[in-house]
C-alpha cells in the first residue's frame, strides 16, 4: 500500500484512512459488530474513536466469521481532518499507528494506515483476497504453539488428490454448493486459485478469487479434504458445481485454520472504475462474463 503525504478532505472536511489489519480470531465473534459480543470491527471503532476523539465506521474487504483469522485485512473509514492535526498525532498517519498500539489489545493489530482519495473502498475496488488455509493430519493433532491457528483432518491426507480436485473448481463458476445462502446475495465466483503444499505434518491450502461467499473457503477445504483422505470421488467433488443450493454431503472445515493473509488493489488512477464494476452483481446467465463481482 503507498502512503500519501498530504490531507485528502472532501467538502465536509473529511479524508479517508486505509487500514491494514491484523488479528488472532479465536476469541472474537469474528469481524461484524453484534450487541453484546466481541467483534474486531467494534474493537478497533471503538479504540480509534476515543484516540481521535470522533465516531468511526469501518468498512472491510472481507467480513471474516468468529473464529476466523487474519494478517492482510484491509479496511476504510472517513475522519475530521482535525482531529489527524490534533496534537499527538500531528497529520502523521504512523503516529496514529502507534497510539493505537498502546490501547489495542494483544489480539488485534492496526499494522499500517494510509490516508487515500475517496475513490478507494477496501470491499468494492479489490481485485482478489487470498486465504490460507492450515491442516495437520498429524495422529497426534496440532502443534500445540500452532493449535490456534491450525486445523486437525482424522484421517491421512493425499496433497496430489487435493490439488487435483482443488483445480477442478479453479475458474467462473456458481458456488451455492459451497455457500450458506443469504437472501438476495449471488452465489457466482471467480475462483483464481486453489492449491495445495505439505510441509512436514501440515498441509496450507492457498485460495484466490475476486471474493467469497459465506462459509465458502472453509466449504471448499472440506470437500477436497475428503478427497484427499479417499471418502470421496474428485467426480463428486466436480459434480457439486452443478448444483444450485447448499450440498449437505460438504463438510465445514474448522474455523481456527483459515487467515486472510492479503487484498490486491488495482493502482490509485482505477480505483472508482473498479468500484463501479464490482457493484454490478451477476446471476447464472452471465456465468461466461470475466466482470468479477463483490462480495
Amino acid at each position: 500500500m503507498t502512503a500519501q503525504s498530504a490531507f485528502i478532505p472532501d467538502e465536509s472536511g473529511l479524508c479517508r484512512l486505509r487500514l491494514l489489519i491484523g488479528y488472532d480470531g479465536t476469541d472474537f465473534s469474528g469481524w461484524a459488530t453484534q450487541p453484546g459480543r466481541r467483534t474486531v470491527c467494534e474493537t478497533i471503532e471503538q479504540t480509534l474513536g476515543t484516540v481521535l476523539r470522533a465516531p468511526v465506521r469501518l468498512t472491510v474487504a472481507g467480513r471474516t466469521d468468529a473464529g476466523v483469522h487474519a494478517s492482510g485485512q484491509v479496511a476504510h473509514c472517513d475522519v475530521p481532518v482535525a482531529s489527524l492535526q490534533a496534537r499527538s498525532i500531528d497529520g502523521d498517519p504512523s503516529r496514529l499507528v502507534r497510539r493505537l498500539a498502546k490501547m489495542l489489545p494483544d489480539d488485534v493489530r492496526v499494522k499500517r494506515i494510509d490516508i487515500v482519495s475517496d475513490d478507494f473502498d477496501a470491499r468494492f475496488s479489490a481485485l482478489a483476497r487470498t486465504y490460507e488455509y492450515r491442516l495437520t493430519d498429524a495422529v497426534w493433532g496440532a502443534e500445540p504453539t500452532l493449535a490456534r491457528s491450525t486445523a486437525d483432518w482424522v484421517r491421512t491426507l493425499d496433497v496430489e488428490a487435493m490439488n487435483q480436485a482443488s483445480a477442478d473448481l479453479v475458474g467462473l463458476h456458481d458456488f451455492a454448493a459451497f455457500c450458506r445462502r443469504r437472501e438476495g446475495a449471488t452465489t457466482i465466483r471467480e475462483l483464481q486459485q486453489f492449491s495445495w503444499r505439505r510441509e512436514g505434518e501440515v498441509l496450507i491450502g492457498t485460495v484466490v478469487a475476486d471474493a467469497f461467499c459465506w462459509s465458502m473457503v472453509r466449504s471448499l477445504v472440506g470437500a477436497v479434504a475428503s478427497v484427499g483422505d479417499g471418502r470421496r470421488t474428485r467426480q463428486w467433488c466436480r459434480d457439486l458445481l452443478g448444483e444450485r443450493t447448499r450440498s449437505a454431503s460438504v463438510p465445514v472445515a474448522q474455523a481456527r485454520g483459515l487467515s486472510l493473509v492479503a487484498v490486491a488493489y488495482p493502482p490509485a488512477d482505477q480505483w472508482a472504475a473498479r468500484s463501479e464494476l464490482t457493484r454490478d452483481v451477476r446471476d447464472s446467465s452471465t456465468l461466461d462474463c470475466e466482470a468479477p463481482l463483490a462480495d
